[in-house]
């Protein structure tokens, strides 16, 4: 028997033009999409610097896995973004705020831009929900 599929929005209009989730939850497994500082009024958070957007990627995914049932708990891997891997450091010291306890798995990365030059950082995460 298959598991349903729950989708969780945050409200972002592209998801129903584009056709993506913030995040997607089947039986225990949640995953969340490359997600971008950005708060509530749409802007970039934290313009040039990557400690406070990798901060609001994790608010947001925080956000996300709570509206699945789930928390940073669950998280079982990230995946930190970066668009200079020089980055790194910072990235890392906000993401730890979110993953001491659970000690997820990590991939670090770089790439040469994201769809807005203002972004620094986007995260990934996976998610699996205990039983």
């Amino acid at each position: 028997m298959g598991h349903k599929r729950e989708l969780i929005s945050n409200g972002n209009p592209m998801e129903s033009i584009v056709g993506f989730s913030r995040a997607m939850r089947v039986g225990n497994f949640i995953a969340v999409g490359g997600t971008a500082p950005v708060g509530p009024d749409g802007k970039t958070v934290g313009v040039g610097d990557v400690f406070a957007q990798t901060q609001q990627c994790f608010e947001i995914i925080k956000a996300a896995l709570e509206q699945a049932g789930s928390g940073l708990q669950d998280i079982v891997r990230t995946r930190v973004i970066l668009t200079d891997i020089d980055n790194w450091k910072p990235a890392i010291e906000a993401r730890k705020l979110y993953c001491l306890d659970a000690r997820p798995v990590d991939t670090i990365m770089a790439i040469n831009r994201f769809v807005n030059p203002e972004w620094l950082v986007e995260i990934e995460v996976d998610a699996v929900v205990a039983d």
